[in-house]
């Protein structure tokens, strides 16, 4: 079971929901220094607070990023993916110009696909043996 700090409430709702995403530059160029890896985890804490989710954990390497988000139900895993590489590309493309370099055709920072991977919870295993073990009503 999740820790009680990570329960959070909605009007109708009790949830613990947190994504692992990691997002890929696009050709896996090499491009990302220390400078640019803070930068971008303040522009996608930004957008997460906006979709009034929590970046929980950031971090990457010179090609790729690796974020857990903590999300309400509302939000649309897809949407949310959508404003954070969209925004988190437009920012770094403006404010280091020399990743523009290396997307000369492209003009995109990341590449169109994206890994999403449910975290936590107990096992599927554990929660079938759960659902299986139930008192069903004769």
């Amino acid at each position: 079971m999740a820790e009680y700090g990570d329960i959070r409430t909605g009007r109708h709702c009790v949830f613990v929901l947190h994504a692992h995403l990691v997002f890929v530059t696009k050709f896996r160029h090499p491009v990302f220094t220390g400078a640019h890896l803070e930068r971008m985890e303040q522009i996608m804490r930004t957008v997460c607070a906006d979709f009034e989710c929590e970046l929980a954990e950031f971090n990457g390497e010179a090609n790729h990023v690796h974020l857990l988000v903590n999300f309400p139900p509302k939000v649309a895993l897809s949407r949310l993916v959508n404003s954070l590489k969209g925004v988190s590309s437009r920012r770094m493309r403006t404010e280091f110009p020399e990743l523009a370099r290396h997307y000369y055709r492209a003009n995109k920072l990341w590449s169109g696909s994206y890994f999403a991977g449910s975290v936590g919870g107990a096992p599927i295993s554990v929660l079938r043996q759960y659902i299986e073990q139930q008192n069903r009503p004769v």
